[in-house]
Formats: structure tokens, C-alpha cells, sequence
């Protein structure tokens, strides 16, 4: 027998996935669910809770529990996929904005990630990605200038993949992915749209060409509520 919370929570999940709660809409108070539901309110919070760690709801402070757009883009772990792919598959409005193109000398933190020595020259790319009039990505980029010895703010702000694949003729062949849930930075809060979000997924990629060449190091910072992150596993016998 299913216990009474998990009753209410598939209960309000559904309402908000077929639309009766309206996303940035309020559910009602605690005190409300407990009348409606006829429970306490222990049961009404354990309910809360489990549409929180889902997606579905972000509790804020002094305002109660706000419906999250239950709509979320299947955003590949396993596979290498571009912003521009991304969102040609998920059908949404998106723009991309530059907010910084350099040629650095990589720090050592940099220097580490992309295996790089002091005096290496590196593209430093970031990029804020919006879908549907918010801003929900921070890319932070670094490319060996070794390998890409050319970027321009057209070329970042189209599709850096595909400027490698069809000008410079070479292969992106495989990334080693590392995935965090962390507090939002300064900088992530001026510039994503990050209001009521107190986490956000961060994405590192060490991507390499089909010669086994480390490339580029990126952090890709994203707010929680618009993507889901799957993967495909088969299990493995003898």
C-alpha cells in the first residue's frame, strides 16, 4: 500500500504536468493542502519535499511552494552534442550570447585541465544560452589554440563544433564528462535567470579529437529546472 504522501505527491505531479498549476504559479499553502487533502501537515511537507527534489516545485522563502515548467530537454550524458544541435532537436526559441572571446594565457587551473604548459595560448569562450526568454546556460570554454587557431565572435555565437567539423575538416571523437550540483557563483547569478534557484548543474567536459588530442575543457552551468540529464546503459555479461 502506497503511503499517503506519495499518493498527494503523484497527485499534484500530475496536475502540474497536464497544466491545472500553471508554471511560476503558487500551490496553495500547506495549511490549504492538508484541508484538501484531509492530513497532516508532516504528511503535506514529505509531499512538498518529493515534488521539490523532482523538478516539479521550488520552495522559496516567503513564498511559498512555485510551480517549475515541468518540460524538461533530454540533455545527453553520453553523447557529444552542441548547443545548436540541442536546440534544433527540442524545437524551442534560443539565442546564444558571446560575452567573452579572448586569447589567454591559461592560469594553472587551466593549465591542469587542458594539460597545457605556462606560456600555451588558450580560447577563452563564454557563452549564455537562452531558451524560451531566459537565460539557463553559462558555457565557459577553453580551446588549445594548438588545435583551433582561429575564433570569432560569429563563429562562437553559431556553432563552434560545426566550425571545427566543416571549416577546419577535423573529428571531435570522444569527452570524459563530470557532472556537480553546486551553489550558484556571482557571475552565474548576473547572468542566468536564477531567481528562487538557490543550485546549479555543473557539466565539465574534456573533449578530445579522434587522435586521442585533448582539445577543450569546458564548464557548462546549468539551471536545474529545464533539463533532465539521461543516459542509456546496458548491462554487460561473461
Amino acid at each position: 500500500m502506497q503511503n499517503k504522501f506519495i499518493k498527494i505527491y503523484h497527485d499534484i505531479a500530475d496536475k502540474i504536468q497536464e497544466g491545472t498549476f500553471s508554471p511560476q504559479s503558487k500551490l496553495p499553502s500547506e495549511h490549504d493542502l492538508m484541508e484538501k487533502y484531509n492530513t497532516s501537515r508532516e504528511t503535506i511537507r514529505k509531499a512538498l519535499n518529493m515534488l521539490a527534489q523532482n523538478g516539479f516545485i521550488q520552495k522559496v522563502q516567503g513564498k511559498g511552494s512555485i510551480v517549475l515548467d515541468a518540460r524538461k530537454f533530454d540533455f545527453p550524458i553520453s553523447g557529444l552534442v552542441s548547443f545548436k544541435e540541442l536546440a534544433k532537436k527540442i524545437g524551442s526559441n534560443n539565442k546564444t550570447y558571446v560575452k567573452k572571446l579572448d586569447l589567454i594565457k591559461p592560469d594553472s587551473y587551466i593549465q591542469e585541465q587542458l594539460k597545457v604548459k605556462e606560456d600555451a595560448k588558450v580560447w577563452e569562450v563564454h557563452r549564455v544560452r537562452e531558451i524560451d526568454g531566459e537565460n539557463v546556460i553559462l558555457d565557459k570554454d577553453f580551446f588549445s589554440k594548438v588545435y583551433i587557431d582561429h575564433l570569432t565572435a560569429e563563429i562562437c555565437a553559431n556553432s563552434i563544433y560545426e566550425y571545427i567539423e566543416s571549416d577546419l575538416n577535423m573529428t571531435i571523437s570522444f569527452a570524459k564528462k563530470e557532472i556537480t550540483v553546486v551553489e550558484p557563483t556571482e557571475e552565474d547569478r548576473e547572468l542566468l535567470d536564477l531567481e528562487g534557484f538557490s543550485n546549479i548543474v555543473v557539466v565539465k567536459n574534456y573533449v578530445y579529437f579522434d587522435d586521442a588530442s585533448l582539445f577543450q575543457y569546458t564548464e557548462s552551468r546549468h539551471r536545474p529546472d529545464k533539463f533532465r540529464f539521461v543516459d542509456f546503459a546496458r548491462r554487460t555479461h561473461g
